[in-house]
C-alpha cells in the first residue's frame, strides 16, 4: 500500500478549492436573503446586488472546480455561463418556462432577459476576479 504525502502544491489546490467553495456556497444564502427578506433596498440595490450576487457565486464555483485556471480564464468562463443563463430567457420550451416558475428556477435562471443584468454579471465577476489575482500575487509573495 502506497501513502501519498500531499505536496505543498496540492495541499495549495486543495486549500483554494475549499474557501473557493466555501465562498460560493456562503453566497446563496446571502442572494436568497438579498431577493427574499424585507430588506426594503432600494429597487437599483435590490435589482443589480441579486445579480451580482448570483455572477459572484458562479466565479467562485468555476474557480473551486477549475483550480488550474488563473483569475481572467475563471472571469472569462464565468462570463460566458452568466451570459448564456441570461440569453437562455429567451428561449420557451414549456418544461423550461415551468421550472421558470418555480422557487428554484427564479433564483437559479431568473424569468426575464435583461442586457442589465448581462452587465452587473460581467462587474461582479470583473471584481471577483480582481479580489481573486489580489490574494494570489499576495499568496505567491509569502
Amino acid at each position: 500500500m502506497k501513502i501519498r504525502i500531499q505536496t505543498s502544491g496540492a495541499l495549495h489546490r486543495a486549500r483554494r478549492r475549499t474557501l473557493c467553495a466555501a465562498i460560493a456556497l456562503s453566497l446563496i444564502p446571502i442572494g436568497i436573503a438579498w431577493r427574499m427578506a424585507p430588506l426594503h433596498l432600494p429597487p437599483f440595490l435590490y435589482k443589480y446586488g441579486g445579480s451580482a450576487l448570483w455572477a459572484a457565486m458562479v466565479y467562485w464555483l468555476v474557480a473551486a472546480l477549475f483550480l488550474r485556471l488563473n483569475p481572467v480564464r475563471i472571469a472569462s468562463l464565468a462570463a460566458i455561463i452568466a451570459a448564456l443563463v441570461e440569453f437562455s430567457r429567451l428561449y420557451h420550451p414549456p418544461a423550461l418556462d415551468a421550472f421558470r416558475m418555480t422557487l428554484t428556477g427564479k433564483l437559479i435562471l431568473g424569468r426575464f432577459f435583461s442586457l442589465k443584468d448581462v452587465l452587473a454579471y460581467w462587474l461582479a465577476i470583473l471584481a471577483c476576479a480582481a479580489i481573486d489575482r489580489w490574494v494570489l500575487s499576495r499568496q505567491m509573495h509569502v
